[in-house]
């Protein structure tokens, strides 16, 4: 049971890795897309809104078969790690950007009337007073995504990354016991479960 615990949590490694990678990118990237989205600029406005209904309106998993066996058809190979990287942050992004976007437009244009008020730009504006509310009113939806993220690294094992349940699997193949499963959901169980925690104690820190 050690042995077989142990091996699973390897795999800990990278999904940690491409958590972090995914979250601390795709973030700023959905951050940047939503203020280009409510801006006056219609070509970039319509350039956002493919991209976000592409990357929305397809599985991940096509998204990283297309990335990781479609891109070195055209010339551009990638590792397995970096192209599942480059897949879930431009994904995750798209989704961050929606969720993003409707907070900033769910604030009141007396915010925007008095930020004029006061002398301030659109980036100051913007900046300074519309992102810390549209950030404080998407943060259940953002937590969210947090928890999808960790449940949707599982799909890198079809590429051939040794994360958590592909380790599992070998050992359900190797051994003919389901208890890899198991300890593999429970691991899972307890990251989301980490997850659910932090974004609740910063749902109350802002509502202070």
């Amino acid at each position: 049971m050690d042995n077989m615990l142990i091996y699973i949590v390897k795999g800990l490694g990278i999904t940690g890795r491409l958590y972090a990678f995914t979250a601390l990118l795709s973030l700023p990237l959905g951050v940047i897309m939503a203020l280009g989205q409510t801006s006056k600029n219609k070509i970039l406005k319509r350039s956002i809104t493919l991209y976000t209904w592409i990357f929305r309106g397809s599985p991940l998993l096509l998204q990283l078969f297309f990335v990781y066996y479609g891109l070195p058809v055209m010339g551009i190979t990638l590792g397995p790690l970096t192209a599942a990287t480059l897949t879930f942050v431009l994904n995750y992004a798209a989704y961050n950007c929606e969720i993003l976007r409707g907070g900033i437009s769910g604030i009141d244009k007396g915010q925007y009337e008095a930020a004029k008020v006061l002398g301030f730009g659109y980036w100051q504006t913007m900046f300074k007073i519309i992102l810390p509310q549209s950030m404080r009113t998407s943060l259940p939806a953002l937590s969210n995504e947090a928890i999808a993220l960790v449940k949707d690294t599982a799909l890198v094992s079809v590429i051939g990354i040794g994360e958590i349940l592909r380790n599992s699997r070998e050992i359900v193949t190797r051994d003919f016991t389901i208890m890899p499963f198991i300890l593999c959901a429970l691991v899972y169980l307890l990251l989301s479960s980490g997850i659910v925690l932090i974004f609740k104690y910063m749902e109350r820190r802002v509502a202070i």
